[in-house]
């Protein structure tokens, strides 16, 4: 039952009230130049932090790579990013490119099989896997590089992931140029079974052989570098560098409480605790990633090409 002691709301062209079709039209124009300005707002205008919650600005937080001013969280790049923020310009030559997921489990999720999930992701991440390998060059230095990237299916490693890696590191041998892997990753991926878990034994393997030729291997480990991605060659470096506050070890801090039943400390399981316990060699900020990995490069007698 309508409420009589409230009048109901006139209607353009009703009611016969001067003036109210004229109101109406200033507040649509009002309304379309407010809709238009939102429009022509430039994307990443103000960017709030994940981790203090700091509202920035976006054209400061692009220009310090995505690295918050106040607290210093980096937050995650793209392959694409990181490939532009570590590679000479141009230089970057894919392989690999050929090879695609199948569906060896023929796994099916509560929603969709699994090839279906995989052609959401190609379209949302605009990759083909969670991982890019090719050579390129670091100020002029050759290498061959594996750049993982967590928003195809959270980094996790499947039979194509595995096996780029094996390429890269088998090129790298063949070459005897550096191997440089960017890990990301939340492990092996479940819908590829025991598939995906032999990828950890093919690429340690590679990796022996890789050291059996004497050529350097160097692994950059971002947020997150986790489960069988860091029980296998992320783990097997010459040398490992991490990005501040990167998740890293086999499971993370959430999980190992469930399965303890304690609370950790506040910093288990970051790349400054793996350094305090001597599981990586150092921890750079975004800004000196590049600079740290050409001087280590160097260090291991790399050589601009004649």
């Amino acid at each position: 039952m309508r409420d009589e002691s409230r009048p109901a709301l006139p209607v353009n062209g009703q009611n016969g009230l001067n003036g109210l079709n004229g109101r109406n039209g200033a507040h649509a124009e009002a309304a379309t130049a407010a809709t238009a300005a939102t429009k022509a707002l430039p994307r990443n205008l103000a960017v709030k932090c994940p981790n203090c919650r700091e509202l920035l600005v976006g054209k400061d937080w692009e220009k310090n790579l995505r690295v918050c001013v106040r607290c210093g969280y980096h937050s995650r790049l793209s392959a694409r990013e990181r490939i532009e923020l570590l590679f000479d310009d141009g230089s970057f030559e894919a392989f690999g490119s050929d090879l695609h997921s199948a569906d060896p489990l023929s796994f099916v999720s509560r929603t969709q099989p699994y090839p279906a999930y995989l052609a959401d992701y190609r379209a949302r991440a605009g990759m083909d896997e969670a991982v890019v390998v090719g050579r390129a060059h670091m100020d002029g230095l050759p290498i061959v590089a594996a750049v993982m990237d967590s928003n195809f299916v959270g980094g996790s490693m499947g039979s194509v992931v595995g096996e780029r890696v094996t390429q890269a590191i088998e090129r790298a041998a063949e070459e005897r140029v550096p191997l440089l892997i960017v890990a990301t990753s939340g492990g092996a991926r479940m819908q590829e079974g025991l598939f995906a878990l032999m990828q950890m034994a093919k690429t340690a393997a590679a990796l022996a052989r890789l050291a059996e030729r004497g050529v350097p291997f160097i692994c950059l480990l971002t947020d997150p570098t986790t489960g069988g991605v860091w029980a296998s060659f992320a783990a097997l470096a010459d040398v490992i560098v991490a990005e501040p506050g990167a998740m890293v070890g086999f499971a993370g801090p959430r999980v190992i409480e469930q399965f303890m039943h304690q609370r950790l400390p506040k910093d288990t399981a970051t790349a400054e605790f793996a350094l305090k316990h001597g599981m990586i060699d150092a921890v750079a900020h975004r800004r000196d990633v590049r600079p740290t990995l050409v001087r280590l490069l160097r260090m291991f007698g790399a050589a601009r090409p004649a």
